[in-house]
């Protein structure tokens, strides 16, 4: 097997082992929380504790991942997640474990999990280009196999939450961090990293220069930063239905955890259906209008199936078709945001629009929790739908998204618009 070859499957192994703990403590500490206190607002403050620092670390870790290398951070990254994730089942077990130190735990996990995704992320292109895939191809392989782990990791999470409890399975998320760790230590090359300006001799920079720099090539960007709005937006609300929502529908009106893992479940098959489509037919079709409908698809058809549902059978096929379109999304992004951005500047670039389009997740959190409270469970679902399906119209009315089509400079401009 050539190096090049080794380091992809090493890569997305490593990817789809941190992604199934993940996407299993995202069913686990809401349950717990919910099972533990019966509070909402508890469950909206959980995640909360869990998601704005990794917003934090997304935003201000650019260029520190070009300070240390992608690879390092991602090794490093995933050490530290094993140790604050085990750290939570071992002090409940030795009845040592409140809702600030979990929520002490979760922040912490929450900080060097946006660092590692965002190192992850950095590492695409060089991955693809080390195995010879175009760039839709290998930004639909790394998304297709997150897609995967939340097919298996969430129906595995609804049975393992009845079976050894919601707090047992984080001890399977902390070691799943592990073995991420051991995979990209030995098997990923460090060649994938991209070049590293900060580092080069004559041409060291401030962070605060750096993160400067990143912000300010976004800001001059009008479609990247229109992506980030529009995801900041979904992402706001997906963040609620995930943390506080969909856990109150599976609790409140169908009584089960296996239902919540199957609906997770099928959203997660059908997303694998589109992203294997998109990633096959990607270098064919045209980007904006594929992007536009499968958002659309993906967004409040779910909220609406939710709001009417008492069964799980209708609102699982809803999910599946969801699932279908959101799977062509980040194919999409990934292969836009890797052509406008150069190399050297990835990081940074990435980790800010990657910061705008996670602020808005803790929030939804918060907000989920509250909003429900005060309203109910069915018109914040009914809200959530008409907002997201006005989101994502977007696409549809605004003339920048035009500039998703395929450049015929792949990999960005050949010359960095600010000086690195």
């Amino acid at each position: 097997m050539t190096t090049g070859r080794r380091s992809l499957l090493g890569f997305l192994s490593a990817v789809g082992m941190s992604d199934l703990g993940t996407r299993m403590s995202f069913l686990a500490v809401p349950w717990f929380v919910l099972t533990l206190t019966g509070s909402t607002v508890d469950m909206g403050v959980m995640a909360f504790a869990a998601s704005a620092p990794y917003v934090a670390a997304q935003a201000l870790g650019g260029p520190l991942i070009d300070t240390w290398g992608a690879w390092r951070v991602s090794v490093a990254t995933d050490i530290l997640a094993t140790v604050f994730m085990g750290a939570v089942p071992m002090l409940d077990a030795l009845h040592l474990l409140s809702l600030t130190g979990l929520g002490t735990l979760l922040a912490a996990a929450g900080i060097v999990r946006g660092l590692g995704d965002s190192a992850r992320k950095v590492m695409v292109p060089g991955i693809g280009e080390g195995a010879g895939l175009a760039l839709e191809r290998s930004s639909g392989l790394f998304d297709g196999v997150s897609r995967g782990a939340a097919l298996v990791g969430l129906p595995i999470a609804g049975v393992l939450v009845t079976w050894i409890s919601a707090i047992n399975v984080l001890t399977v998320d902390a070691g799943t961090f592990l073995a991420s760790a051991l995979l990209v230590g030995l098997l990923v090359s460090r060649h994938v990293e991209p070049p590293v300006t900060a580092r080069q001799p004559g041409r060291e920079e401030s962070y605060l220069t750096a993160m400067r720099t990143g912000l300010r090539y976004l800001r001059d960007d009008s479609l990247l930063l229109s992506i980030a709005i529009m995801v900041l937006i979904t992402n706001f609300i997906d963040q609620a239905n995930s943390t506080v929502l969909l856990p109150l529908w599976a609790h409140n009106i169908v009584h089960s955890a296996v239902a919540l893992g199957l609906v997770g479940g099928g959203f997660g098959a059908g997303a694998i259906a589109g992203n294997v489509l998109m990633t096959w037919l990607g270098p064919r079709v045209p980007r904006r209008l594929a992007f536009g409908v499968g958002y659309f698809l993906a967004g409040a058809p779910r909220y609406i199936a939710l709001a009417l549902g008492a069964l799980l059978s209708p609102v699982l096929a809803v999910f599946i078709v969801g699932g279908l379109g959101a799977g062509g999304i980040n194919p999409i992004l990934g292969a836009v945001e890797y052509e406008r951005v150069p190399r050297p500047l990835q990081a940074r670039v990435l980790g800010a629009l990657g910061a705008v389009a996670w602020v808005g997740i803790p929030f939804g959190s918060l907000a989920g929790g509250v909003v429900v409270s005060r309203i109910g469970l069915t018109a914040t679902l009914w809200f959530g739908a008409v907002l997201y399906g006005l989101t994502t119209l977007m696409p549809f009315v605004f003339p920048v998204w035009r500039g998703m089509e395929r450049r015929t400079d792949m990999m960005g401009p050949a010359v960095p618009r600010h000086p690195v």
